[in-house]
């Protein structure tokens, strides 16, 4: 943690940020009195991936925004994908489309036991004042056991080497292409997504196990859940199929209000009649917000456009679970959080291990499906492209990808409306609302601050898929150099300045 001068009296930095992806922190002022006035999550990292794909012909999106993220490219490749097939107006095969939702529950699967283990599991399975040295995936290991440590490992290399299989390459996948994928799937490797799925879903029923003994089984860390420091009361967004059950790779976009009555139900290609962007001076991070209410800036409540996505919120915003053991989580999740909607932003960690297990058991009902080994995967486009739209849940949630080309499928212009920044403005209010609750000039410590990280960890954020906007405006850079900080501001005229 790096702070100013002030932080004694007036100002405290958190910088940078820890456990996710990107750079950012977190800046909270304090009043005269030492408490809390204002908190600010900023994220000062500029992306230009919307930029970059104007002039590139449409069938490089996929590989081109697959590396907007080494976390979850599948996501963007799976997305760019799908806007592929909406842009020149065609639909997969079959076994196309099913060897896609199996490659993409293989990386949900191992994407949230990634997050869980690696990223937010810490705060909890070592604890959230523990000290920062022991607050990582060693910390966690001397706490679980090195066997569970082997089998965390063990699981996510089969998983990717699975994914490696059937799209190429695990991290930058290169089999989604308009129409299909770029190739079938062998009996041989269905057979190999079969026994790793059975594995899956075992491991995802030992990771729950963890979570019980170590969270739910921990009255401390079960008040802190509930507590009022980490709930918000806003509407939800998820991805469902027709039965109002969670789906990740296709399916329509419900939202419900923070009483739980669903308030809209579109198809993808409707975001634009439901969803605004909106810019604040002091991120490069973009905000979202319904458009009816309509933005009334960082609130709570029925009458503010803020809005939620991740697991915590594809939970609240369906009516189930489409898998058995996921499903009989998802009643016991409901019942001991007090019912439905579940506002409280730390219960996204159990969220996210429900939908482990589901990942993991639709993985397996996919990988037994026969028609997946079916070899004709491709159709062939044959109309002029123009604009399409795909949509997934990434593990950090709702996910749009929507292009416009030209007649020979050259990118016009493309606009990535992703999870995080769909998450933007609750991420804000959480930061705040933990900071307000927990921070004072005379309680600041190092594990207080992280406290206030667990606030926005929970989302799991991707802070470089969030800023992705080019412009002017005001901005600071500062230059860590041997004989001191250099920092150069440009303020909104473009003036520049050197301190």
């Amino acid at each position: 943690m790096a702070t100013t001068p002030e932080t004694a009296t007036r100002r405290i930095t958190i910088d940078p940020v820890t456990r996710l992806e990107g750079h950012g922190r977190i800046e909270i002022f304090l009043d005269g009195a030492g408490n809390v006035e204002h908190t600010f999550f900023e994220v000062p990292e500029l992306r230009g991936f919307e930029k970059f794909a104007q002039g590139r012909q449409a069938e490089d999106m996929p590989q081109i925004t697959s590396r907007i993220c080494g976390v979850c490219p599948t996501a963007h490749h799976m997305a760019s994908t799908k806007a592929l097939d909406s842009l020149y107006q065609v639909a997969p095969p079959p076994a196309a489309r099913k060897i896609r939702e199996l490659v993409y529950h293989a990386f949900m699967t191992e994407d949230h036991a990634l997050h869980f283990y690696f990223l937010g599991g810490p705060d909890f399975v070592v604890g959230p004042k523990a000290p920062a040295a022991e607050r990582n995936i060693l910390g966690v290991i001397a706490r679980v056991g090195v066997e569970t440590a082997q089998r965390v490992i063990a699981t996510r290399r089969k998983l990717r080497e699975l994914m490696a299989l059937a799209a190429g390459k695990a991290i930058h996948p290169v089999f989604g292409v308009p129409g299909g994928v770029a190739k079938a799937l062998s009996r041989e490797h269905a057979e190999q997504f079969r026994v790793v799925a059975d594995e899956a879903v075992e491991f995802a029923r030992f990771t729950l196990g963890i979570f019980d003994k170590v969270v739910l089984a921990n009255p401390e860390y079960v008040d802190l859940i509930v507590s009022e420091a980490f709930t918000h009361r806003t509407y939800y967004m998820g991805m469902v199929d027709e039965h109002n059950r969670v789906a990740f790779y296709d399916g329509a976009l419900r939202v419900v209000s923070p009483e739980g009555q669903e308030t809209a139900r579109f198809r993808p290609e409707q975001y634009r009649d439901y969803i605004e962007e909106r810019s604040e001076p002091w991120t490069y991070m973009k905000f979202c917000h319904l458009k009816k209410p309509g933005w009334t800036g960082l609130a709570d409540g029925r009458e503010s456009g803020v809005y939620c996505v991740a697991p915590l919120a594809r939970l609240n915003a369906a009516d189930g679970m489409a898998t058995p053991l996921a499903q009989e989580q998802y009643l016991r999740y409901v019942e001991t959080l007090g019912g439905k909607p579940v506002h409280h932003t730390l219960a996204n960690h159990w969220a996210r291990l429900i939908e482990l297990l589901y990942a993991a058991e639709r993985m397996r009902e996919l990988a037994h499906d026969p028609e997946i080994t079916d070899p004709h995967v491709r159709t062939m486009p044959t109309s002029a492209p123009h604009e399409g739209i795909g949509v997934v849940e990434a593990p950090r949630g709702t996910l749009f990808h929507h292009y416009q080309s030209d007649a020979r499928g050259i990118i016009t212009k493309a606009n990535l409306l992703v999870a995080t920044q769909n998450n933007s403005a609750r991420i804000s209010m959480s930061v705040e609302k933990a900071a307000r609750a927990l921070v004072s000039a005379s309680t600041v410590d190092d594990g207080v601050l992280n406290m206030v990280e667990m606030a926005f960890r929970a989302y799991d954020p991707c802070l470089g898929c969030a800023t992705h906007s080019l412009g002017g405006g005001a901005f600071e850079v500062r230059v860590h150099a041997r004989n001191g900080i250099v920092t150069l501001r440009r303020d909104e005229n473009g003036g520049i300045q050197r301190e």
